[in-house]
């Protein structure tokens, strides 16, 4: 068992933030598929055949494969937050303890329900969290009886988001843009066509 150095306040950021997976080999079908899924999540895999030529058992096939390698990590649903009574969106931007380590930070912040996802940044502050409430209220109880009282939050900078761009499918976008050398390399430079 290895030990965590307490003089390290990033050291536990393995824990939680595991390595980036290998890249998987994808072919233009699979390509193909991913962009079909990425506009309609729902669709069945004889519909997804019909789109693509194929029989619905090699579709299930490769989506099998897609989800056992990690490529396909899940299937969800996109909520509208506002009508779902949830319409104020916050940026908690946090700074921790000077030495004090990051991991338990993370982890208390992410057992939050109204923590949408956090990142670890680098620059002035350490973490950047988006946070979604009814409103200031709702704020107000979340910092006071839930952020404040984690151990190790030094300083917290909250940012109320006023306005935000239309709805973007970022996986259809990227996809769509993707192509089978940069999947299966894995663009090692970040390059993208």
């Amino acid at each position: 068992m290895q030990m965590k150095r307490t003089d390290a306040p990033l050291a536990g950021l393995a824990d939680l933030s595991p390595p980036p997976a290998d890249p998987v080999p994808l072919d233009e079908i699979d390509l193909a598929l991913l962009r079909l899924l990425a506009q309609d999540a729902r669709a069945s895999q004889r519909s997804l055949a019909r789109e693509l030529g194929m029989s619905a058992p090699a579709i299930g096939e490769r989506l099998a494969r897609m989800e056992r390698t990690g490529v396909i990590r899940g299937y969800s649903v996109v909520v509208d937050w506002g009508a779902a009574g949830f319409p104020v969106v916050i940026y908690l931007a946090i700074t921790t303890a000077q030495g004090h380590d990051l991991g338990p930070v993370m982890a208390e912040m992410n057992r939050l329900p109204e923590v949408e996802n956090l990142t670890v940044v680098t620059g002035d502050l350490d973490l950047l969290v988006r946070l979604r409430v009814r409103d200031y209220a709702h704020l107000r109880s979340v910092l006071l009886e839930k952020v404040w009282q984690i151990s190790g939050v030094q300083r917290t900078e909250t940012y109320l988001s006023i306005a935000e761009g239309p709805p973007k499918n970022f996986a259809a976008d990227l996809l769509s843009s993707a192509r089978t050398n940069d999947a299966a390399a894995g663009s090692p430079r970040g390059e993208m066509a």
